[in-house]
């Protein structure tokens, strides 16, 4: 296997929203994973049509053709997407890749669907075929999804295992590679916390890199052992 980041922009959190002492500017991240099997797109970049969400988060967008295009895909080219959930600013390409299966867990998009959450034009649109998930699922050998449920209830991640170890797309199940060191640091030490419980499973999988939607650092783990 092999994971692209793309980068599809960046918007702007208020200091309020951030609890910052001043507005934050993130990045919006997807990754193309290429499998034997084919091409999956982990996160779609930050939608259109709503104008309120326009004002509060000033998106610059990178179109998502033009992201693939940098990495020699079309959208046509996409097997299957996975949403970590559906925030306006995690599905936003999903319409361009009307037909492809979008792999969500039920609880995620019965919430999105409830209303007021995202851009509804986001989630139900013309060819829009939804897998709904009920916890882990195998998608293809060594790419596993996995619930990791805080930011929203039906927050997910994606497990890639290769010969050359784990990485797992974590989404926004935290903000930074900083708070996931963090939240790691005290399960594996036994100190401090609370820690997400989540997160005893992702350990499970001794993940040598730990990647983000919304900041460009990395969380990398202890180097395995020689032999």
């Amino acid at each position: 296997m092999r994971v692209h980041r793309l980068d599809l922009g960046h918007f702007v959190r208020s200091a309020q929203e951030a609890g910052t002492p001043h507005a934050r500017v993130e990045p919006a991240l997807a990754y193309l994973v290429r499998h034997e099997r084919g091409l999956l797109l982990f996160d779609t970049g930050v939608g259109e049509g709503d104008p309120e969400a326009e004002a509060r988060y000033r998106p610059r967008r990178r179109g998502l053709a033009e992201a693939l295009a940098g990495v020699g895909v079309r959208p046509d080219d996409i097997d299957v997407v996975v949403n970590c959930h559906l925030h306006f600013d995690h599905c936003g390409g999903n319409p361009l890749l009307a037909g492809r299966p979008v792999l969500v867990q039920r609880t995620e998009l019965a919430t999105a669907r409830a209303g007021n959450y995202t851009i509804d034009a986001l989630v139900d649109f013309p060819g829009a075929r939804y897998e709904e998930l009920d916890g882990e699922a195998e998608v293809w050998p060594g790419v596993r999804v996995l619930p990791t449920p805080g930011h929203t209830a039906g927050h997910q991640s994606l497990v890639l295992t290769g010969a050359d170890g784990t990485v797992v797309l974590a989404g926004q199940a935290h903000d930074f590679a900083s708070q996931y060191a963090s939240d790691e640091m005290a399960r594996s030490t036994g100190a401090g916390g609370p820690w997400p419980s989540w997160l005893d499973r992702v350990a499970a999988f001794r993940p040598r890199r730990v990647l983000f939607a919304h900041d460009r650092s990395v969380w990398e783990g202890d180097a395995p052992a020689p032999g």
